[in-house]
């Protein structure tokens, strides 16, 4: 009995999940890398600096150089569908701003600064990086 229970724990903790899930946003696998020597990607050698990726992810991605720490973020707004007049958020300083609902999301947490209407529960999406050098790797 005992040995039946620990294995079903061990399945349940080994389970794959998809940690960004979003019903919003579809789970797309993508592997892009960039030189970051290159004069596009100079903003992101700076703290507190950040560029577009345009054509990768969903609605493109924002890198962000949090200390020296490059995250990449979804740029699709996390809490409602995507449509023409709302295609993606736009930079705004260390924030992500979404025009339709005026939601603030932080580029150093993904988090949502200021529920106005209560009913957002999802924060942005975050991808994975890998720095070597000056390449960087962004992938889902």
């Amino acid at each position: 009995m005992r040995l039946t229970l620990l294995l079903t724990i061990l399945l349940c903790a080994c389970e794959s999940s998809n940690v960004n899930y979003n019903p919003y946003i579809p789970n797309l696998k993508f592997d892009k890398t960039i030189n970051l020597d290159l004069p596009l990607y100079d903003d992101i050698k700076f703290s507190s600096g950040s560029v577009e990726l345009i054509g990768v992810g969903v609605c493109g991605i924002v890198l962000f150089n949090f200390n020296g720490d490059i995250l990449a973020w979804e740029q699709c707004p996390p809490n409602h569908a995507v449509n023409s007049s709302c295609p993606k958020l736009n930079i705004s300083g260390v924030q992500l701003s979404c025009e339709c609902t005026q939601n603030l999301y932080s580029l150093a947490t993904g988090q949502l600064l200021n529920n106005i209407n209560h009913n957002n529960k999802y924060p942005l999406v975050r991808y994975r990086t890998d720095r070597v050098g000056s390449s960087l790797r962004v992938y889902n």
